[in-house]
């Protein structure tokens, strides 16, 4: 026996006397063999089938039923969730800056897929309460005589409250100067790993930027969701309220947008509009409200916040940064045009100028868009 290799390169077992029977009938010639009437009947048939096989494997059968979604549940490969839940979803965000009803749907389909089971023991529901955080934030909201992590509605209410809570202390810290950046990607990451390790790192820290990432990857189908359940769905635009200018002359000198700081050297979204301003000269309130935040921070110098109420359920807020002293304080309410302070250069500054910013339920918008022509 000996080991003949194959063309492909793997060996086959050769007995001897089959070689020496081949090699001593090398010489003599064969006869040409001709397919028989069976093979020439046959065989256009099986070629035809096998051309029919590999064009449906490429290019599939679309009268196949989707595999990813249930008989009547067409919205659910979309959202994992039907329109029966918006409703709630609005009323758990009605009162909450930054986080939004789809926003809300986002946080539970990254934590369960809206799924009550595969959930631990400890951590249970479609938002994976602790039984310690459910103690917390938990109620009846459906008022069917049972609280519980279990229950959808109250589930939905109470990540709502919590999610909430945590907005409002990224707002405060964010109000402060203490910590930069989007307010629903600071909540989100507070919720991840915790407000205190969100203040240390001044913005979404390293250890919870996978966590936001995922959850804002599910935002554009719960955003879908919401606007095809419209109801009580009120909205407004930057602009539709006008607002006075805050200094005299509105001069831009550097915009709202990305840009490399001049100082830091980082890119990033400039929050707010930069005015020039000399030294001392007057900034007014561009609209009335309640001063919210008025102190020192270490980036925008003096600054002030105002609180201008809500527009069409949505809540409106202007600041003041880099002033050189502040003549106004917290909880004072203000007349529209009313001062708050002289411009000046303090915090990270390169000169005396005015930051002015407009935020609507906590997110940045262009103050260019929101100020009068004529002042």
């Amino acid at each position: 026996m000996q080991n003949v290799p194959k063309g492909d390169g793997v060996e086959q077992t050769v007995s001897p006397s089959s070689t020496a029977s081949t090699t001593a009938g090398a010489a003599a010639p064969r006869r040409r063999r001709w397919p028989g009437a069976c093979l020439l009947v046959v065989l256009p048939g099986v070629v035809t089938l096998g051309a029919v096989f590999a064009f449906v494997s490429l290019v599939g059968d679309d009268t196949a039923a989707p595999q990813d979604r249930a008989p009547g549940q067409a919205e659910s490969a979309v959202s994992n969730v039907d329109g029966s839940y918006v409703p709630w979803l609005r009323r758990a965000t009605a009162d909450c800056t930054g986080v939004t009803p789809a926003l809300l749907a986002a946080h539970i389909d990254q934590l369960s897929g809206w799924q009550s089971d595969g959930a631990s023991l400890s951590e249970r529901g479609i938002a994976r309460f602790t039984d310690a955080g459910w103690k917390k934030w938990g109620r009846d909201d459906d008022g069917n005589g049972t609280s519980t992590p279990l229950d959808r509605v109250d589930a939905i209410m109470a990540l709502g409250r919590q999610d909430c809570d945590l907005s409002k202390r990224m707002t405060a810290l964010r109000t402060k100067g203490a910590v930069n950046g989007d307010l629903a990607d600071l909540t989100l990451a507070a919720y991840a790993v915790g407000v205190d390790e969100v203040a240390e790192a001044g913005k979404v820290p390293a250890s919870a930027r996978l966590f936001v990432t995922e959850v804002k990857q599910r935002l554009p189908r719960y955003s879908a969701l919401v606007r095809r359940n419209p109801e009580q769905e009120a909205g407004v635009q930057a602009g539709s309220t006008r607002l006075q200018h805050p200094v005299v002359t509105l001069s831009v000198t550097s915009p709202f947008g990305s840009r490399k700081h001049p100082l830091t050297g980082v890119t990033k979204l400039h929050t707010g509009v930069d005015f020039d301003a000399p030294q001392g000269a007057q900034v007014s309130a561009a609209w009335g409200g309640v001063v919210e935040f008025a102190g020192m921070t270490p980036a925008y110098g003096y600054r002030v916040v105002i609180d201008h109420g809500t527009i069409q359920g949505k809540r409106l807020q202007t600041t003041y940064s880099h002033l050189s002293a502040l003549q106004v304080s917290a909880g004072q309410t203000l007349a529209t045009g009313q001062a708050v302070g002289p411009a000046g250069s303090t915090g990270l500054s390169t000169g005396p100028h005015l930051h002015f910013e407009v935020l609507l339920d906590g997110q940045y918008t262009d103050p260019m868009a929101w100020l009068t022509d004529g002042g």
